[in-house]
């Protein structure tokens, strides 16, 4: 395989209508796609709870980023408003959450084929994260996969997932106590086209399965 590219700071620019300043930015890290084929399309990743530590510095954050670009997409991670760089105060509101994705997926679409190839878009999110990449899935039609890691499934809106119809991978650990593996399988039964993988002997923060999600994630991309 070719060499990974460098990742690049990128200033992803709120709405005017935001509640924040005009001109106000949330900072991330664009990671182009890797291979000498060219892009195949663009992928989000969204960090978890900005209250509680989350960051797109977050190791699986890092890592479905990483492989996002290894199955060929160019991908951007961000850090929540008020978190590093990222203009505001942190918040654990859903109406800021949203508004702050759909400025990286406005990001991702604005990015030009030579950054995505005119490609599709991959959505995805870990823990707090997911949850905002599930409710904006069918935000724009070039959202085409998703990828949710430890999707707290008491909050997962399983009407969504269902009416947008689209493949969606979901990874999460049989030891993680914020994601029941039980409650999360009974929340995505019947759904068409939604893989789950359980990973063994893994918590919530993945330490011992990092590699693994990866993994997960580049394969599931590239078929």
């Amino acid at each position: 395989m070719s060499p990974r590219p460098f990742e690049r700071p990128a200033t992803i620019a709120l709405p005017d209508s935001d509640p924040l300043p005009d001109g106000s930015a949330l900072e991330g890290l664009w990671l182009p796609a890797r291979g000498e084929d060219g892009p195949r399309g663009g992928a989000v990743m969204a960090a978890p709870h900005p209250l509680m530590g989350g960051s797109m510095e977050s190791p699986v954050a890092t890592e479905v980023a990483l492989a996002a670009s290894d199955a060929g997409y160019g991908s951007l991670r961000f850090n929540w408003r008020g978190v590093g760089g990222s203009a505001g105060t942190a918040s654990g509101e859903v109406d800021d959450a949203d508004l702050d994705y759909r400025a990286a997926l406005s990001f991702i679409e604005a990015a030009g084929d030579d950054e995505t190839g005119g490609g599709p878009t991959v959505v995805c999110g870990y823990s707090w994260g997911s949850l905002a990449a599930a409710r904006l899935l069918a935000s724009s039609p070039l959202n085409r996969k998703a990828v949710l890691v430890a999707p707290p499934p008491a909050m997962l809106a399983r009407d969504k997932l269902e009416a947008w119809g689209h493949p969606v991978l979901v990874i999460a650990g049989d030891r993680d106590t914020y994601v029941p593996t039980d409650e999360l399988e009974s929340k995505l039964v019947g759904l068409e086209g939604v893989t789950l993988v359980v990973l063994e002997g893994v918590d919530h923060f993945f330490m011992d399965g990092l590699g693994q999600v990866g993994e997960h994630v580049r394969s599931w991309l590239q078929g």
